[in-house]
């Protein structure tokens, strides 16, 4: 979150039609930073304030307490900065220009995550860090703002506040909420991030739009754990990828069988939505996959010294969860892969062999996840789908 203009009251407020041209300069220069669309919407999110109480109210968010902080600010952009008046909504796609030219990305993943030996981090992790790349792009485009038109507050935000981003995003016409909980949008499916600018002059809104998910359930339906608990409902104790990147302790046992291979997130529902055959190649470099990690088995990744961790995932946003948090994941996704071989894939005694070699020294978090990997019977869960 980054601050750079407050009110000035050195310049006259632009009238409607030098708003109008305003914003079509906005949008140009969103393009030219890598931008794949912008939209303005207003600060009412009465709805989705509601929504996000009951959710809380539930449980939902497990250990994010942040989530539950700052109270009423988080759905009213006007207390959390006071001063604003319109909220700039960018996405950029992500899908990496090696994912199949975009063609067949998702048959891809889907072969990815049924091979027990495959190490699957998201896709949207592979590359650099999001947060680093919006972050900068957003600022560049909130100063360009600021060099034509006083804009009495502007702040940028890049999924580091407590802002409902899908909900701004919508309202701006985006797209809509999936029943993933997700944005989905006409043209780029979900594969893309979003970012904010809340500004202080009343730039034009865009027209929101209504909901194309009809009937399907498919997001609901291929979920390992069923976190999904109803459609626009996600339960993210059950989440893979809170359980993977947000939870600090151990990961409850009976979940970690459904984890499959999946080591960092999890994109099984991006990856069934029938909208994401629209999905967009990333108008940048960024987001290509670093350090094979979209070839990565999992004793590659197991090899790696805490040294080597931190070298291989600078500026990238696995490095958020630490070492130790890395190494109990793989170890549950090893504990699995000895269940999904069959008990004399040559595999097997190289799994328990780096299994066994790791314990003595490992942290108590660590330990007992590969304890509970060793226990795992070899061949049990053979043929099953991940």
């Amino acid at each position: 979150m980054q601050e750079r203009s407050e009110p000035s009251n050195s310049r006259p407020a632009p009238h409607a039609e030098a708003l109008r041209v305003l914003v079509g300069e906005i949008r140009a220069e969103a393009r030219q930073l890598g931008f794949s669309q912008i939209a303005i919407s207003d600060v009412h999110l009465a709805e989705a304030e509601a929504a996000l109480q009951r959710w809380l109210d539930a449980g939902y968010h497990g250990e994010m307490g942040y989530m539950a902080h700052h109270g009423t600010k988080r759905a009213r952009p006007a207390e959390l900065v006071p001063g604003t008046l319109r909220v700039i909504t960018a996405r950029m796609d992500y899908l990496p220009g090696d994912a199949s030219a975009g063609a067949g990305w998702q048959e891809i993943e889907w072969a990815r995550l049924h091979d027990p030996k495959a190490a699957t981090v998201s896709l949207y992790a592979r590359g650099r860090d999001y947060h680093k790349v919006l972050r900068s792009r957003l600022q560049k485009l909130a100063d360009f703002i600021a060099a034509r038109v006083d804009p009495g507050v502007v702040r940028v935000f890049t999924d580091s506040a407590p802002v409902l981003e899908v909900a701004l995003a919508s309202r701006a016409g985006l797209g809509w909420r999936g029943k993933h909980t997700l944005l989905l949008n006409r043209e780029a499916g979900s594969m893309f991030f979003l970012g904010e600018i809340f500004i202080g002059i009343p730039l034009p809104v865009d027209a929101p739009q209504g909901g194309h998910c009809g009937s399907c359930t498919r997001c609901i339906d291929v979920c390992p754990t069923r976190a999904i608990v109803a459609p626009y409902v996600l339960d993210a104790r059950r989440c893979i990828s809170y359980l993977t990147i947000e939870l600090a302790g151990p990961i409850p046992e009976p979940l970690r069988p459904l984890m499959g291979n999946r080591v960092y997130g999890c994109d099984d529902c991006q990856l069934a939505c029938p909208w994401n055959k629209y999905a967009q190649l990333a108008p940048l470099p960024d987001f290509a996959a670093r350090h094979g990690l979209d070839q990565a088995t999992l004793l590659d990744l197991w090899s790696w010294t805490e040294e080597q961790f931190l070298a291989r995932t600078e500026g990238s946003a696995i490095r958020r969860i630490g070492f130790a948090r890395l190494r109990r994941n793989l170890a549950v996704a090893l504990g699995n892969a000895r269940r999904g071989l069959p008990a004399s894939d040559a595999a097997q005694a190289g799994i328990e062999t780096a299994l066994r070699a790791a314990l003595p020294t490992a942290s108590p978090l660590v330990a007992e996840h590969i304890a509970w990997a060793l226990a795992q019977s070899p061949g049990a869960g053979a043929g099953q789908a991940a």
